[in-house]
């Protein structure tokens, strides 16, 4: 079995008494998570939350109005973020040259932090039934406050099925977004795990600009996901963000980054569509395939100019994250393959030859067996062979570069 995650978003609709009473909750919580926080910074990075309990809790319970549960998720929420941080310095050495000119890796922890984490904006973790709970048959949620517990209405829309479907609710975040209130709230469920011995279908998935997915199976079929409107799209982004830097005036500056932060949900919805389709195209026990694309760039000779750098901004990552989960939701999974030679190897005699593929032209033609083949299905046809390779016990598959006639 495997614990599935998600987080579930519920729109809130509380009168401006309520609304006042959310945000001075928020803003109090906040408060006392940057005081949590300074705490930890002068005390040597300390993320016992036993250590942190025995030194603030008396305090906080005699200066705040927050309640007991409360103060006890405010100390949850730093230490989680601190982990969180810590994590990540850890994956991003510190790196210098030295006086041979050698490059010198320097691990990271949290001491390279030259101030405490600040908590910016108004924030509040709820624990179910003691920080809130659903009444009248879901019609309603009570929720608590500095005060008394209160009532309000709310929506689920798009989100119904989480409430029947035996998933757990858990912790939820109060949010306060552009004037409305959200309460996001983890969910999780456990489902069968992927099972190599279930028969699984094989899908190989090249992903590229062009194309944003060529996905080939093991029927021999294939699926092209065309990237055409993305890059114009793209286009139209740059556009807009050079005439601004242009300007460089503070509403200039404003919009950028509004500009910004719409160009990320559109890429992210994007990613969703593009992979939900995958996941209801090839359904459940599907092994799907694709390249490890770290530190990997792509020919973008064929574009023009102003594009030529798109792949270094476009999420690939993110379309990898959620095809995982949602694979994992229907018993499939993700395989990583190397990507040499992907684009170079014939399918039909194996010989792996650079000059084979004409990027001119989007077609690989096998100078030795004349094989002729749309070059990014190829690309998918020797993923999807990895797949298989990876199916029967490799660990790690990879193509060997055979470059003699047979």
């Amino acid at each position: 079995m495997v614990k599935l995650g998600r987080t579930i978003k519920l729109r809130l609709y509380p009168d401006v008494n309520q609304a006042e009473q959310f945000l001075a909750m928020s803003k109090e919580y906040q408060r006392l998570a940057n005081i949590v926080s300074q705490w930890i910074f002068d005390h040597g990075f300390q993320l016992s939350w036993l250590k942190i309990n025995h030194h603030l809790y008396k305090i906080f319970r005699q200066e705040s109005e927050l309640n007991s549960q409360m103060i006890q998720s405010v100390f949850r929420t730093v230490v989680a973020r601190y982990k969180t941080v810590r994590e990540q310095v850890r994956q991003h050495s510190y790196r210098y040259k030295n006086a041979e000119s050698k490059w010198i890796q320097v691990p990271r922890d949290l001491t390279w932090l030259v101030k405490p984490i600040q908590f910016r904006r108004p924030q509040a973790d709820l624990v179910r039934q003691s920080n809130y709970s659903f009444l009248d048959k879901m019609q309603k949620i009570s929720m608590t406050t500095l005060g008394k517990r209160t009532k309000l209405s709310f929506t689920d829309k798009g989100f119904e099925k989480y409430f029947t479907d035996g998933w757990k609710l858990g912790t939820a975040k109060l949010v306060h977004n552009r004037g409305k209130w959200f309460l996001h709230i983890g969910i999780t469920k456990e489902v069968s795990d992927f099972n190599v011995k279930d028969n699984p279908k094989i899908v190989g998935i090249d992903r590229g600009l062009r194309f944003l997915a060529t996905a080939f199976d093991s029927e021999g079929k294939t699926l092209f996901f065309d990237g055409q409107k993305v890059l114009r799209k793209r286009k139209i982004f740059l556009e807009i963000r050079r005439q601004l830097q242009s300007k460089g005036t503070r509403s200039a500056k404003k919009k950028l980054k509004q500009l910004a932060q719409r160009e990320n949900r559109w890429m992210t919805d994007v990613n969703h569509r593009l992979t939900k389709t995958l996941v209801t195209a090839y359904g459940s026990h599907t092994l799907f395939v694709l390249e490890d694309l770290t530190n990997v760039t792509f020919n973008t000779a064929d574009f023009p100019k102003s594009l030529r750098n798109s792949h270094r901004s476009w999420p690939f990552f993110q379309l990898e994250s959620f095809l995982m989960y949602k694979a994992q939701a229907i018993q499939s999974t993700v395989v990583k393959v190397s990507p040499a030679f992907t684009s170079q190897r014939c399918p039909r005699c194996g010989l792996v030859e650079k000059t084979n593929r004409h990027h001119d032209t989007h077609e690989y033609w096998c100078k030795q067996c004349q094989y002729r083949c749309n070059d990014d299905r190829l690309g998918a046809m020797n993923i999807e062979m990895l797949g298989q390779e990876w199916l029967s016990g490799v660990k790690r598959p990879k193509i060997k570069k055979l470059t003699t006639t047979g």
